[in-house]
């Protein structure tokens, strides 16, 4: 039996508290646009024929990392992407500026409560799974920037953003343990009997 959208949401909630940062700069933006972009291209559905375009962007609205997998469309007009992409992908990262959850989230929250949103398909807001927010670990009050990707399936453009972002922070966790400097050994401290003085000569 599938998951039901309560259950989904559950755990679209656990990864958010989850997949946090230690830090987050431009550097880490590329290489995680360049691994949801390399993920993507050999998945199955890109060999089908899917496109899939991708944003990162901070809080404020600057852009980080940008690319389109796939085209608009050939000389028969049958295209990878469409034009809307973009204006989907944006709607959906205003979800996340608004809620503070990844829009996927949101999608599968609200349909467990049997609710639906009259601006899930307007221009300025989208519910629709794929957009994820990035969280520091020492900066609870609100994220400080947004993955976003969209190919037209909210379940698939969710756990490609979220798969990826997990590997990388464990990426981050192995090198961090194998390029942290060794502490030099620290001579043990010499304890004074009662009564008596200790000199310790260097």
């Amino acid at each position: 039996m599938p998951p039901s959208d309560a259950e989904l949401a559950t755990q679209a909630l656990v990864e958010e508290g989850k997949y946090r940062f230690p830090s987050f700069c431009s550097t880490d933006a590329v290489t995680l646009g360049l691994s949801l972009r390399k993920r993507f291209r050999s998945s199955s559905r890109h060999l089908k024929g899917k496109g899939l375009v991708i944003s990162i962007q901070t809080i404020a609205g600057h852009t980080l990392f940008a690319c389109t997998v796939g085209d608009l469309g050939d000389v028969n007009g049958v295209g990878d992407v469409s034009l809307d992409s973009w204006a989907y992908l944006e709607g959906m990262i205003n979800t996340v500026k608004r809620t503070g959850h990844s829009s996927f989230y949101v999608e599968k929250g609200m349909s467990a409560m049997g609710k639906t949103s009259q601006a899930g398909d307007s221009s300025t807001s989208r519910i629709s799974g794929g957009a994820f927010p990035i969280w520091l670990e020492n900066a609870p009050c609100c994220p400080i920037a947004v993955v976003t990707c969209y190919s037209g399936s909210s379940q698939d453009d969710h756990n490609l953003v979220s798969s990826t972002i997990r590997d990388y922070l464990a990426k981050l966790r192995r090198d961090s343990q194998i390029y942290a400097p060794s502490m030099p050994e620290q001579p043990p401290t010499p304890i004074a009997p009662r009564g008596e003085n200790v000199v310790t000569m260097f």
